[in-house]
């Protein structure tokens, strides 16, 4: 039987997973980072991007805006502003908001907010990124 650590995923609205796990990757402002049991302790801050969670039988993609991850060596915890299970998310909106922000960025007018700007393009691409890879993990 393969060594588990506990796996909580929670947005500001709602719990979103928990559940045991085999290892959680999740991308933060540095890269992507790996967790197996028994890993170090680690607060650190997450990107807009993909926490995919693999158990024993499936691998979970989740999407999240940001926020904290905190691991302790049998225990993870993701701390997101939003966070969505991949498949919940909407790919058409996604798009838009991505087509919104590089519209915006190109632009360039004196009136826009170039940083939240970057920020909605950054997050409709990861929205965006994990979409497609659930996809393709699922043929669908």
């Amino acid at each position: 039987m393969a060594m588990t650590l506990h796996v909580d995923i929670v947005s500001a609205e709602k719990e979103i997973y928990s559940g045991t796990a085999e290892m959680v990757f999740a991308p933060l402002v540095t890269g992507e980072v790996g967790i197996l049991p028994r890993h170090a302790p680690l607060l650190a801050r997450m990107k807009p991007g993909e926490v995919r969670v693999k158990t024993a039988t499936e691998e979970l993609f989740f999407y999240v805006s940001g926020g904290m991850l905190e691991v302790q060596p049998h225990v993870v915890t993701v701390l997101a502003d939003t966070a969505a299970r991949a498949k919940d998310l909407d790919e058409a909106a996604a798009v838009k908001a991505k087509e919104r922000a590089e519209e915006a960025l190109k632009n360039r007018q004196a009136d826009i907010d170039y940083a939240k700007a970057q920020a909605e393009l950054a997050e409709a691409v990861a929205q965006l990124r994990a979409i497609r890879k659930l996809r393709e993990k699922t043929g669908k």
